[in-house]
């Protein structure tokens, strides 16, 4: 029989790893926004660049609040920098400005990948909700019968397996959105010896954020399997 604590210790793990790995990204990411660059473009420059370079003209870039907020949004075509890599002429904004371009890029080009997370997005959002509103149900599972049990662990093995396909998805999304950002740098010639190096070490470290959510997501799945596997066993 597998307990709940099982949850919770799988949980407490991946929440420290990702607490270091966000520590490390912000401390990566402080020190290359102290970094300059030869090309002396702020972010929005080097996205405005970017996105003429590749044939793009009905995508704006914006500015928005917040701190590593960046991102874009396929709905509206908007490349969203936070006010820092928006106005920044270092290392850090060049390659997050990079990025975000780098899926505009796969919208453009109807990148499969990217095409399958848009479409998953209202059902992960649905999942998610659904999710939080019935966690609670796993504090009274000793008090159900063993066929309620496995109904509510069968629907958390649902709503968990289309989150982890959703995590899945997103990692080629993200490691393709990193290599067209560093080839392009390169090759408009953005960024420079260690400028390039320092882009590359700072885009890494945002993957293995989507890494390790991924990893919570494929842990959390299987507990659930197993728990509805040795449910079953036992009756």
């Amino acid at each position: 029989m597998i307990y709940d604590p099982i949850l919770l210790i799988l949980t407490l793990v991946f929440m420290g790893v990702g607490i270091l790995v966000s520590s490390t990204l912000k401390g990566k990411f402080a020190r290359y926004s102290r970094e300059g660059m030869r090309s002396g473009l702020s972010g929005k420059e080097v996205a405005e660049k970017m996105l003429r370079d590749n044939g793009i003209y009905d995508v704006k870039v914006m500015s928005v609040q917040g701190q590593l907020t960046d991102h874009y949004n396929p709905a509206d075509k908007t490349v969203n920098l936070s006010e820092d890599v928006y106005s920044g002429r270092h290392v850090a904004a060049a390659a997050v400005a990079a990025h975000e371009c780098g899926h505009a890029v796969q919208h453009a080009s109807a990148y499969q990948w990217l095409t399958m997370r848009s479409k998953l997005v209202p059902v992960v959002q649905i999942s998610s909700m659904a999710m939080s509103f019935l966690t609670f149900g796993l504090a009274f599972l000793a008090y159900m019968t063993p066929s309620m049990t496995n109904t509510l662990l069968l629907i958390f093995i649902a709503l968990q397996g289309m989150i982890t396909l959703f995590s899945l998805i997103t990692l080629p999304v993200e490691i393709d959105a990193s290599r067209r950002a560093l080839v392009w740098l390169d090759r408009a010639g953005i960024t420079y010896g260690q400028e390039q190096a320092d882009a590359k070490d700072a885009l890494k470290w945002a993957a293995y954020t989507y890494v390790v959510s991924a990893l919570a997501s494929v842990a959390t799945l299987i507990y659930f399997i197993m728990r509805f596997m040795g449910n079953n066993r036992e009756d």
